[in-house]
């Protein structure tokens, strides 16, 4: 035993007098400039010049902030200078290429003063490590120090990097982290996961260091000896509510270094901050809340993208097209704010893969379920409870969600005048989503939404609409680098109004519309900075644009059944990602679209060169089922370019061209429930836009702080307007009361926002026109002499202000204010007599507004404690809608009364509502 302590003792005093010969540690040169920025900066810059690596708590750094400017020095001088009068310590072992950093304890790299002359020991045992005076329990070594082993060993054949390939999921739940950026330092590489979480990425060969983040997730890094092409999935921990928490989600750098612009992404947690009437987290009220989105007012939950009418924007909820987003008049949007997983809204840099919109594409997923356990959350509100539950069917392989939403409104409306006081109200919205992984490669994915309104207002008729959509995905990965989606649905709306007071009278109308559509998308990762996506998608119509008919036995109401539409929309794409350089970034893209209207169907053919009117039909020609009645096709291009100044400072620009074939036709300026949709034909040719944009992008204080200013100009064709008195109900002839008209949108938008601390959201500021023009006589009557005419959402100044401030961990105030110019209006400015009766003579379309709009609400968050081992855990949300009671008018109308003609404004809402909701997790 004593020759084995003196071995011991003659290799620690080689080692030793090799240490002393050895250049000393921390000696290397360094250059950095730094200002108030997290830890993880301050250590990449270091590791990036260095080559040491860093070692040390992330929890433990969370809160601290660096400023340090120096030039040529050493890393042992720089850190002295981070770290001086404060409790954190480092350490840099001799001959070592690494550092290690503590906070409290200080950690001795060499043996203590008397060491080796302690009494001998009869056997050789483990020492705990030395920390001065203070001793502390050993604590296991994090994951983040683990080395990982990718690939086959000793396989030193093939090319000098390989891909690496997995998935990025919340420790907690299993379910997967999306848009989580993966970032490997040296040499620069990030990507981020897809919708599934998934990513892939193509590594040098050898030890690396990879850094993970994710939207409310603790930022971790793993490191990784690269052998060969390998999977590598990684667990992260959600991030603990702190007063420093990310409210408005983005990455940190995104806002630069994306190369697409015009996109906006809300978290589940940004949009719970936004105060709504009565309290419900409202995912399209959020939306409303961005530049270059406007919506005509309240109760309407179709909103206004760049210029764009409701119509205009395609709505996806897991893939399913939904044609009306809306519940109780608009006052609640159609998703369960539980079941959300995240927002994203594209106005420009729409990817190639999307179409069929002209303005914009509003991509929402739901969660995909919880893995590891069973939990749930129900909310109570004063006119809405809602409850979910998730869990595992098979742990870590098979999940479900499910979320029920539904109203007792009736007791509200109470309260209306007393010709409103016996109206009924009614809706509810169910969810469900299963997700199930066979293997590495392939996965399952099942989602179900089913929604229903039911109203009337004090009268015999009832109205009614329901969305239906079902979708089936799987992904299948090939290798590393090349994956697969393969999509299945089915998405359904309709719409019923009836009356039956009067059983000589009653009636039903309805209007629907069903797709099956089916797609499939590639992803392929070529190259670190080369990555191709294409695919396919086709989609089958079949709407019915109305049917009127008897209620019951006894009506007299005769019947009108408009005939079936069926049309067929297929598209291919190909998109390019190509970071060039460093600083230089390029993505392009092309779909070609080509929709055919089908038969059966009898189609109106008038005369050529004069407006289409029922006195200039020539005939009728009815085509067989299936037949091609009509063809239109073309091109859809896709560029946008990306250059980066500095680091936190890039300058983007882009262009969009697309086709849309499908029409809303409505004489309402915002989504209601009677609205009809109608496919293109051969007399009504589908709406063409093309969209030029330009934006700077910067951001300040360690990327706390983003900035942005984009520009924009569209130019629309065939967009449809109505002439005076057009008839769109159960309309055989509906070509003959729309005309197509041109239009121009242009605007700016200017936004800022403010991710950390205890004051945190985001202000924005858009001016912005949409002018429409008809002025082809041969097409019909011309529209204020064929100029331009500002369409009836146009509204040039919106100002929106979204603030969050966190007293403590458990204490928020979260308040918006919006201010906005008043839409166009058609009003009457004289009388003339025609016919034995007076008329109304009216101004020039749109010739003016109704008065401006503002709003402010404020909510007060209180949320339970925060102990973890808790069963349940609840909050509160009591707040204000429209705080300052400002009646502002939705819109402006005028009566007859005693022979004179007098104005009144209708205000939705025209006083404070408060508001309170109950939440409690199990």
């Amino acid at each position: 035993m004593r020759k084995l302590q003196l071995l011991i003792i003659c290799n620690l005093i080689f080692l030793g007098a090799g240490f002393t010969a050895h250049a000393q540690p921390g000696s290397k040169r360094v250059s950095i400039e730094l200002q108030g920025a997290p830890i993880d900066s301050l250590i990449m810059e270091l590791e990036s010049q260095t080559g040491y690596h860093f070692y040390y708590d992330p929890t433990q750094f969370d809160s601290l902030r660096v400023s340090v400017s120096v030039t040529n020095v050493s890393l042992t001088k720089v850190l002295e200078l981070v770290f001086a009068n404060s409790e954190y310590h480092f350490a840099i072992p001799e001959k070592q290429a690494y550092v290690l950093l503590t906070k409290g304890a200080t950690i001795k790299t060499t043996l203590p003063p008397g060491f080796f002359s302690a009494p001998a020991m009869d056997s050789l045992q483990a020492t705990t490590p030395y920390y001065g005076d203070k001793k502390k329990t050993r604590v296991d070594a994090s994951i983040e120090n683990k080395l990982f082993e990718i690939g086959v060993r000793n396989n030193n054949q093939g090319p000098p990097s390989v891909a690496m390939a997995g998935y990025v999921r919340n420790i907690k739940s299993g379910e997967p982290v999306v848009g989580a950026v993966i970032t490997l330092t040296n040499p620069s590489l990030s990507v981020a996961t897809d919708q599934y979480g998934y990513y892939s990425i193509t590594l040098p060969k050898g030890r690396n260091i990879i850094s993970i983040q994710g939207i409310g997730m603790k930022d971790t890094r793993r490191q990784i000896m690269v052998y060969s092409t390998g999977n590598f999935n990684i667990d992260m921990d959600e991030r603990v509510t702190s007063l420093k928490e990310v409210i408005v989600s983005a990455q940190k750098l995104a806002n630069v270094r994306n190369v697409q612009m015009g996109i906006d992404h809300l978290s589940i947690k940004a949009i719970k901050q936004v105060p709504t009437a009565f309290g419900e987290a409202d995912i399209i009220k959020a939306v409303t809340m961005l530049p270059g989105v406007k919506t005509v007012g309240e109760a309407s939950t179709g909103f206004n993208v760049r210029g764009g009418s409701a119509d205009q924007n395609l709505i996806l909820f897991n893939d399913a097209t939904i044609y009306n987003p809306s519940h109780f008049f608009g006052f609640f949007s159609a998703f369960n704010p539980e079941v959300v997983k995240e927002v994203e809204l594209y106005k420009s840099s729409i990817p190639a893969k999307y179409g069929g919109r002209l303005s914009s594409v509003l991509d929402i997923s739901s969660r995909e379920g919880n893995k590891k356990e069973f939990a749930g959350v129900a909310g109570v509100g004063l006119l809405t409870s809602r409850i979910t539950l998730e869990g595992p069917i098979k742990k870590d392989k098979t999940s479900f969600i499910l979320g029920a939403r539904t109203t007792y409104a009736n007791w509200l409306l109470q309260f209306l005048p007393d010709q409103y006081k016996h109206s009924k109200a009614s809706f509810y919205d169910l969810n469900l989503n299963i997700s199930h992984q066979f293997n590495k490669n392939n996965n399952l994915y099942i989602t179900g939404y089913t929604s229903s309104d039911r109203f009337n207002l004090n009268s015999d008729t009832t109205y009614g609409y329901s969305n239906k959509n079902a979708s089936i995905k799987w992904k299948h990965i090939f290798n590393n680098k090349l994956t697969m989606v393969i999509t299945g649905g089915y998405d359904h709306y309709d719409y019923h109004i009836g009356s039956d007071k009067d059983s000589l009278f009653a009636y039903k109308m309805k209007f629907d519309i069903n797709q099956y559509n089916f797609k499939t998308d590639f992803n392929w990762y070529v190259h670190p900075n080369h990555t191709i996506d294409f695919g396919i998608s086709s989609i089958r119509y079949l709407l019915h644009p109305g049917t009127y008919e008897p209620n019951n036995k006894s009506s007299l109401v005769a019947r009108d059944n408009m005939e079936a539409e069926h049309a067929q929309e297929s598209a291919a794409y190909l998109s390019e990602k190509w970071n060039i350089t460093d600083a230089l970034s390029l993505q392009a893209g092309l779909r070609y679209s080509i929709f055919n209207f089908l038969g059966p169907k009898t189609v109106n053919e008038y005369a050529p060169d004069l407006p289409i009117t029922d006195d200039n039909l020539v005939q009728q020609e009815t085509y067989a089922k299936n037949k091609i009645i009509h063809t239109y096709q073309g091109p859809e291009y896709r560029l946008a370019i990306r250059y980066s100044l500095t680091s936190s400072f890039s300058v983007k620009a882009g262009y969009n061209s697309l086709r849309q074939y499908i029409h809303m036709l409505s004489n309402t300026t915002a989504i209601s429930p009677t609205d009809i949709w109608k496919l293109s034909d051969p007399n009504i040719k589908p709406q063409l836009g093309d969209q030029v944009s330009f934006g700077l992008y910067k951001n300040f204080k360690s990327n706390t702080i983003e900035a942005s200013a984009e520009g924009y100009y569209k130019n629309i064709k065939n967009y449809l307007d109505y002439k005076s008195g057009a008839q769109l109900v159960l309309n055989h002839h509906i070509e003959t009361d729309v005309i197509g008209t041109k239009g121009k949108a242009y605007g700016v938008e200017l936004m800022v926002k403010k991710q950390n601390g205890k004051l945190n959201g985001w202000i924005s500021y858009t001016w912005s026109r949409i002018l429409l023009k008809m002025d082809d006589s041969t097409k019909g009557e011309l529209i204020n002499d064929g100029k331009f005419y500002p369409a009836s959402y146009d509204k040039p100044n919106d100002i929106t202000m979204v603030g969050n401030y966190r007293f403590s961990h458990r204490f928020s105030v979260s308040m918006n204010m919006t201010y906005s110019t008043g839409r166009p209006i058609t009003l009457p400015i004289g009388r003339f007599f025609y016919a034995n009766s007076w008329r109304a003579l009216y101004a020039d379309r749109n010739a003016y507004r109704i008065p401006d709009y503002f709003r402010t609400d404020l909510s007060m968050n209180i949320e339970g404690n925060h102990k973890i081992h808790q069963k349940t855990h609840n909050s509160w949300t009591i707040g204000v809608y429209n705080l300052t009671a400002r009646r502002n008018p939705y819109s402006v109308y005028y009566v007859s009364e005693n022979g004179a003609i007098n104005g009144y404004k209708l205000s939705i809402f025209g006083n404070a509502i408060p508001f309170v909701n109950f939440n409690i997790r199990f």
